[in-house]
C-alpha cells in the first residue's frame, strides 16, 4: 500500500513561468520529519504505486497526479473547482 504525503510546500525551478515546468521539488511534514524529493522522484512514486501525495485546498483534500505536456511529465493537483493551480500556489520550502 502506497504511503500517502501532504505536499505542503514546492521549490520552483530558476526562472520558469510555464507552469509544465515550474515545479523542481515538493515536500512537506510526514511523521513528525520534514521531507522534500524531486518532481522525478514523485512522478517515479506515484507510477510504481510507492508513495501518493495530496495538498488542502478549500479545506478538502486534493490528490497530486501526474499530467503530460508536449511530452514532458509534470505533477499538478486534480481539477477541484479551484484556480490557480493548488500546487503552485504553495509556498517555497525551506532549504535543508
Amino acid at each position: 500500500m502506497a504511503t500517502r504525503k501532504q505536499v505542503s510546500c514546492i521549490n520552483k525551478q530558476g526562472n520558469h513561468y510555464n507552469a509544465h515546468e515550474r515545479i523542481e521539488n515538493i515536500g512537506g511534514v510526514h511523521n513528525g520529519s520534514r521531507w522534500r524529493i524531486a518532481e522525478s522522484s514523485a512522478i517515479f512514486n506515484i507510477k510504481y504505486g510507492l508513495e501518493e501525495y495530496y495538498v488542502i485546498a478549500g479545506g478538502k483534500s486534493v490528490d497530486v497526479v501526474i499530467a503530460t505536456h508536449n511530452g514532458r511529465e509534470y505533477l499538478k493537483t486534480k481539477d477541484d473547482g479551484y484556480a490557480p493551480n493548488n500546487l503552485l500556489n504553495l509556498p517555497e520550502c525551506p532549504a535543508y
